[in-house]
């Protein structure tokens, strides 16, 4: 099989049969390695043509934190008319792809009971140790993820689960939560009763009862939302899975849908293709803040911003963290930045948009959940079992894995027509979103995870 060359600026190309790179010609000590059509590391010695090209003879070239220069250079995508798909419609307009039930605790004291709970009702219960001896933005971080999980509209019935007295209890996350459907959640505070599990029981069935009520509609695709993650990537992840995706993304975003791109920190020496693609000056500056602001996270915890490639990263292929953003945000597409979001955003503009948070991936999941995400595309070359709040489609970057482990990964995405790929992802997620059940569901693998920056008491 010939290798595999990605862009006529590289000086590496990929042996399609390990994911590895190879030199295309001599390459000198200090030169730059050009993969994707962009530097991802400098050569540490001389490299011959035919020469393997990995982390003993190449570094990152990444630093401190940059200064940026707007200079947008994207092409908006032609508009589609966009198809059709059966959801639920909620009373405030937004559109669920499941009408599940979620026990969401507001506290890691009451996981057990939520457990309970689950298992005698069906309910799905999302378990964290948070909810009380945090302070300030790290409380307030926890507060806003679940107060997206508790808002989503994937989730027929919703019960908050607290205890009574801690921090984030049931009063506290009332405020944060503003207004919500009185038939749609359900609040129980387990100190103020005498049988938790019989009060929790009835609470539940009440809105099972309810959910049963909800019907699918038709609604057209621009109404939905996908969340864009990878994990356990290897050296095909860029050219395939992510490459594949990039192009359903695009398809989905001229079609009045919206994506969102998260992993911050695997956006680190890639993200002047972002920035380029920004809107307006406006949502390039916030671009901006988004990289820099998670550099100096890194930096506040006296950690190299290089840092990111996995030991399973790097057995698949990927040296650097510049060649693992290179590959990530190929997810993107070619589509225009529209906006930014944060902890405790909701996704409201069509097109894609780029998510504070870290490349953990449950982590990732859970704030792509909590932005109002219907469904994750999870690209994968190392395999996973992993699932979110919401369906979480595991897509291979080889056939590998995917034959291995067929009952953890939804599509192989391996190929070189990707624009055929392409289409039959598209008919996968159109599927999933009219009820089709992931790997993941028909698994049970649902958890979510909160990131914590701060004090525990």
């Amino acid at each position: 099989m010939e290798p595999f060359i990605i862009h006529e600026k590289d000086n590496v190309c990929v042996d399609l049969q390990t994911g590895h790179k190879t030199a295309l010609c001599d390459i000198e000590k200090g030169t730059d390695i050009i993969k994707y059509g962009f530097p991802i590391g400098v050569a540490t010695e001389a490299v011959s043509k035919g020469d393997a090209v990995h982390s003993h003879n190449m570094k990152t070239k990444l630093g401190d934190i940059l200064s940026y220069e707007y200079k947008p250079d994207f092409t908006a995508l032609p508009k589609k008319e966009p198809f059709t798909i059966r959801a639920f419609v909620r009373k405030n307009g937004d559109i669920g792809i499941r009408n599940d039930i979620f026990i969401v605790p507001t506290v890691g004291c009451v996981n057990s009971i939520a457990k309970t709970l689950s298992e005698k009702t069906g309910a799905i219960c999302f378990s964290h140790p948070y909810g009380c001896s945090q302070l300030g933005d790290d409380m307030k971080i926890t507060q806003l993820i679940l107060r997206g999980l508790i808002n989503h509209p994937n989730a027929g019935g919703v019960l908050v689960l607290g205890l009574g007295c801690e921090n984030n209890n049931i009063s506290e996350m009332k405020k944060v939560l503003g207004t919500w459907d009185t038939q749609r959640v359900k609040f129980l505070s387990v100190q103020d009763c005498e049988d938790e599990i019989e009060e929790g029981t009835k609470l539940i069935e009440a809105l099972q009862k309810n959910a049963a009520t909800d019907q699918r509609q038709e609604v057209p695709v621009s109404n939905l939302k996908i969340g864009l993650k990878c994990g356990g990537s290897d050296g095909f992840s860029g050219i395939t899975a992510n490459a594949v995706v990039g192009r359903v993304t695009d398809e989905l975003c001229a079609m009045g849908a919206s994506a969102v791109l998260t992993e911050v920190p695997e956006m680190f020496g890639a993200e002047t293709v972002l920035f380029q693609r920004c809107v307006n000056e406006d949502v390039f500056n916030r671009s901006v803040a988004l990289i820099n602001n998670f550099k100096q996270y890194f930096k506040n915890h006296n950690q190299p911003v290089s840092e990111n490639p996995s030991p399973g990263n790097k057995d698949g292929g990927i040296t650097t963290l510049e060649e693992k953003s290179l590959g990530c945000i190929q997810k993107g597409g070619t589509a225009p930045v529209v906006d930014v979001l944060d902890y405790g955003d909701t996704v409201r503009k069509a097109g894609l948009h780029l998510l504070n948070g870290p490349g953990n991936d449950i982590v990732s999941v859970t704030n792509l959940a909590a932005v109002g995400c219907h469904m994750v595309l999870f690209t994968t070359g190392r395999g996973t079992p992993l699932g979110g709040a919401v369906p979480t489609v595991k897509i291979a970057s080889n056939n590998q894995i995917a034959n291995k482990k067929s009952h953890w990964i939804d599509y192989s995405a391996f190929g070189f027509d990707k624009d055929e790929k392409a289409k039959e992802l598209l008919e996968l997620i159109k599927r999933v979103a009219n009820g089709e059940k992931t790997k993941n569901e028909l698994c049970g693998n649902r958890e979510i995870a909160i990131f914590k920056d701060g004090v525990t008491l």
